[in-house]
């Protein structure tokens, strides 16, 4: 922790005469810092994403894709579908005047449902950037099923999110609590904090990683303790873009008819997977489907264990739970599982204190944290014990036994994109230092899950997490981790919301499970 106090200059009587030095020093030649490894890489990224979403100025509605005039053919149409086949679409959008869109963009979202069997799953998107998309749907179980593609966003819609993410840190505001004695000072934090007078500065990892406070009179920065949010009335969208965001433009069916279809068992022998699920398996699209509310993955088999089998497997191991409160769902769900795992009061306050579940007889432990900054919430949380992820694995020595289960995005969504790609390299690195010390260390990410479709769209929209899904997956492609893609998950079982329901929580856990034991 450093205060921006200004340093004392040097003894002036030692400096050179502004005219001395020109005569001394004709040219002065500033050495200019070459960017470190991490930083090409982050631009490397973003480069690659602003190429991905172009900027698609429009004048008018009437312009943006529309998914009542676009049109959704099945290719090659039969009067029986087969399980395991594969259902193609072509989509080709137009816009409000009918007339054929000729450039991609569009984000879309496919799915495929039997509300009856408690079944679903989401459908693959092709973009070939003129207009056209190929929807591929894999009929994973036999019975009637529904076809759904929404239309989320126009890409028009799709380029000024982008371009309005990456314009500034002003919709979210930070306030930290500075405590001295009976003295309470609430002041102005952030990521970023222009301001002439003195403030605080804390560091991490040689400055990689900034939060900034106001600095309160008679209180040095040691002081702060709790932080909280609020957002702001900002916004980088302009009147005509908001018009996009409107609930009636947001999520709207491109599927006419057929809307359902009847798909048969064909006499075709049951797909026996026998690899088990395993660290570093290759996740595919989609990489599951819910039946009878039940996940089953596309790529391994999964193993239903009972109580005694979990309690052995359990046995021994620190798992550690690190991320956000759809992370904490978890802590909250696992004695459900394993009974014998109870609370443990740590004496903190409020929901985002640390969580802790112990089984004393079996040696078992499992604690959730939360990840640092940005952390968004009006609830005044605890930063005393605040660590961001990557540190939170540097101080863990790793064996066999130890667990680590990881997921960010959430929190992100309202900051420059530039900020989720930094810190998920950040804990990328952590995680290779990690497996230097302790091979044998299991890392599990949980990627981020939908949420509400009609709420702030420019903060909070499925289209940032999409995106943040992506890179995510890309940044950790070649590590030996375990996945739990919950994106694709909640997809399926149709929860959009923030908090999925304890069925998707349980999902969750027995993949978690069938990759540790």
């Amino acid at each position: 922790m450093k205060s921006s106090c200004p340093e004392r200059p040097m003894n002036q009587s030692r400096l050179p005469t502004e005219t001395k030095l020109r005569e001394e020093i004709p040219t002065v030649t500033r050495r200019v810092k070459p960017p470190t490894e991490k930083e090409l890489r982050i631009r490397e990224i973003l480069e690659k994403l602003n190429q991905q979403i172009p900027p698609r100025p429009f004048t008018h509605l009437n312009t943006t894709t529309s998914a009542t005039h676009s049109t959704a053919t099945i290719l090659n149409p039969r009067d029986k579908y087969c399980k395991g086949d594969q259902l193609d679409i072509l989509i080709e959008a137009r816009d409000y005047l009918r007339n054929k869109k000729k450039y991609g963009g569009d984000f879309l979202r496919a799915r495929m449902s039997s509300p009856a069997l408690k079944a679903g799953a989401s459908g693959k998107v092709t973009d070939f950037n003129n207009g056209t998309y190929l929807v591929s749907f894999t009929l994973f179980w036999e019975g009637q099923v529904a076809l759904s593609i929404l239309l989320i966003h126009p890409s028009e819609g799709v380029a000024a999110l982008w371009r309005a993410r990456n314009q500034g840190y002003d919709r979210i505001a930070f306030k930290g609590k500075f405590v001295n004695g009976t003295t309470q000072v609430l002041t102005e934090c952030g990521l970023t904090l222009n301001s002439s007078n003195e403030f605080c500065k804390y560091l991490y990892s040689g400055g990689e990683e900034v939060f900034y406070c106001m600095k309160p009179q008679h209180m040095p920065c040691e002081a702060l303790t709790h932080v909280c949010t609020k957002q702001q009335a900002v916004s980088f969208l302009t009147d005509k873009e908001k018009d996009l965001f409107q609930k009636s433009n947001i999520g709207v069916e491109m599927m006419k008819n057929p809307k359902y279809i009847s798909v048969f068992q064909c006499n075709k022998s049951e797909e026996n997977r026998t690899q088990k699920c395993q660290m570093g398996t290759e996740i595919p699209t989609p990489s599951g489907y819910t039946f009878q509310g039940r996940w089953i993955t596309a790529q391994c088999k999964q193993n239903l264990l009972n109580s005694s089998q979990i309690n052995d497997c359990l046995k021994g191991k620190l798992i550690y739970l690190l991320g956000d409160s759809t992370l904490r769902q978890w802590i909250n769900y696992f004695p459900k599982v394993a009974n014998t795992l109870k609370p443990f009061d740590l004496h903190g306050t409020g929901l985002y204190k640390k969580h802790l579940l112990l089984d004393a007889d079996r040696h078992t432990l499992v604690e959730w944290k939360k990840h640092s900054h940005p952390f968004i919430t009006v609830q005044l949380y605890s930063v005393i014990d605040d660590g961001y992820i990557p540190q939170e694995i540097d101080r863990l020595p790793g064996d066999k036994d130890t667990v680590i289960v990881i997921t960010l995005g959430q929190h992100f969504r309202p900051f420059p994109m530039e900020l989720f790609i930094r810190r998920v390299i950040s804990i990328q690195k952590a995680i290779e230092r990690l497996f230097l010390r302790g091979p044998n260390t299991k890392v599990i990410i949980k990627a981020e899950n939908i949420r509400e479709m009609y709420l702030d769209t420019e903060k909070f929209g499925d289209f940032h997490g999409y995106i943040q899904y992506l890179t995510m997956k890309d940044i950790f492609k070649d590590l030996h981790v375990g996945f739990i893609d919950a994106w694709d998950m909640t997809i399926a079982c149709g929860s959009n919301i923030l908090h999925p329901p304890d069925e998707v929580i349980r999902n969750q856990i027995v993949m978690f499970l069938n990759y540790i034991c």
